[in-house]
């Protein structure tokens, strides 16, 4: 019998008893969950930075794990994208609105259901075959290697006309997913069949398959907000552990870390320009003379072509002091970037007035707040905010 266990993010829970066989399956996935012995032999789960559901195990050993965000539903949608016009229309019931996966695929459904109401998108697929007559091009090469010339098919190429197309198989992969993710509704479990039923021709993209490449254009653009979602959740039928290559997993998971960051990267990357800076993220770089010791930090701020201010994003919440690890981190940033100016962004908390001024340094190290438990005009206020301050930082750089 599957073992059904209810966690919070970054929570630890009530100590419960554990079959051995259970005790192993959860600790095949240490960064979801967390697991310590207690007296009487029970146990203590806590969940990390992950929110989702996943099935683990099997036979005795069988888990599904469920693991709710500290945020509500409709926060980590603002997170995500720009979907705040979903809840306010109130596609999604109260109920659905306290678990993630059902929300999100609900979302997802909606959005996929008003898609395919203004038709199944076609386009242009390049195709090379064998055929009794004549169609696009002869691939003269083809035809002499392999028929040796003889008109049994003839070789070619051509451009076919079809649903067969990125958008739709990316599409249809998600919708295929979200139907066999646990706690979602029947409503929305049938939705998705008769939306599958729409995309007839169409190959699916499978968890862990590379996605292929699309463009935004005038003729998907009514798709881009479903893709957005579709994009999502498959990128959530994965895990990536720490150093590890991603893995395949039966459920969907949402790195709350990851998405901070992305949120961040994403609101300074369309603000900065304004004050004649722009960001990159995750850029690589060595942190000693012989190049051996790699570093990314999570975003560094440039002017007129060359690095002026480092920033990292922090998923937590800043209780008073920050941890020693985190000013160590941001130093060693600052000293091999050649920066004095370095900044730490938390996702909850207070943050002193003061920087931290490093000794028989020049470096500076601030920390800011971005409170996530917000409405969407008060963060955008305090990303603004946020801005400002990193363009005055990057004044006293200059």
């Amino acid at each position: 019998m599957t073992l059904r266990l209810h966690l919070a993010e970054a929570t630890a829970g009530p100590s419960r008893s554990l079959t051995p066989a259970q005790v192993v399956t959860l600790a095949t996935v240490p960064d979801l969950v967390t697991i310590n012995p207690t007296a009487g032999g029970r146990w203590r789960l806590a969940g990390r930075q992950r929110v989702g559901t996943i099935r683990l195990g099997r036979n005795d050993g069988a888990v599904e794990l469920r693991i709710q965000p500290k945020l509500p539903v409709r926060r980590i949608f603002s997170l995500l994208g720009d979907y705040d016009d979903i809840w306010q229309h109130r596609q999604i019931s109260a109920a659905t609105d306290d678990l993630f996966v059902a929300a999100l695929v609900t979302v997802f459904a909606r959005a996929a259901e008003r898609v395919l109401r203004g038709g199944v998108l076609h386009g242009y697929v390049y195709r090379e075959d064998a055929l009794p007559v004549l169609r696009g091009r002869i691939r003269t090469s083809a035809q002499l290697s392999r028929r040796m010339g003889l008109p049994t098919a003839i070789e070619v190429a051509y451009d076919d006309y079809l649903t067969d197309i990125p958008e739709n198989r990316i599409l249809l992969g998600a919708i295929d997913l979200a139907q066999a993710l646990p706690g979602v509704a029947g409503t929305t479990v049938a939705l998705l069949r008769h939306l599958a039923g729409r995309l007839v021709g169409v190959t699916p993209i499978r968890p862990g398959a590379l996605l292929p490449p699309w463009w935004h254009t005038q003729l998907n653009e009514r798709y881009v907000p479903a893709l957005q979602l579709a994009e999502l959740i498959l990128a959530g039928a994965s895990l990536q552990p720490e150093g590890s290559q991603a893995i395949q997993i039966d459920g969907f998971i949402l790195n709350m870390a990851q998405i901070f960051e992305r949120f961040l990267t994403r609101r300074l990357t369309t603000a900065l320009p304004q004050h004649s800076l722009r960001c990159v993220s995750q850029q690589g770089h060595r942190l000693d003379q012989q190049k051996r010791a790699r570093f990314q930090p999570d975003i560094l701020i440039y002017r007129d072509g060359r690095p002026i201010v480092v920033v990292d994003a922090k998923y937590r919440n800043l209780d008073g002091t920050p941890p020693t690890a985190h000013l160590f981190q941001m130093i060693s940033y600052c000293t091999a970037l050649g920066l004095t100016e370095g900044h730490l962004v938390y996702a909850a908390g207070t943050p002193p007035a003061e920087p931290y001024r490093i000794n028989n340094s020049d470096i500076r190290v601030h920390l800011h707040v971005l409170d996530l438990n917000q409405e969407s005009t008060d963060l955008a206020i305090a990303v603004a905010t946020l801005v400002d301050r990193l363009a005055a930082s990057s004044e006293d750089q200059a």
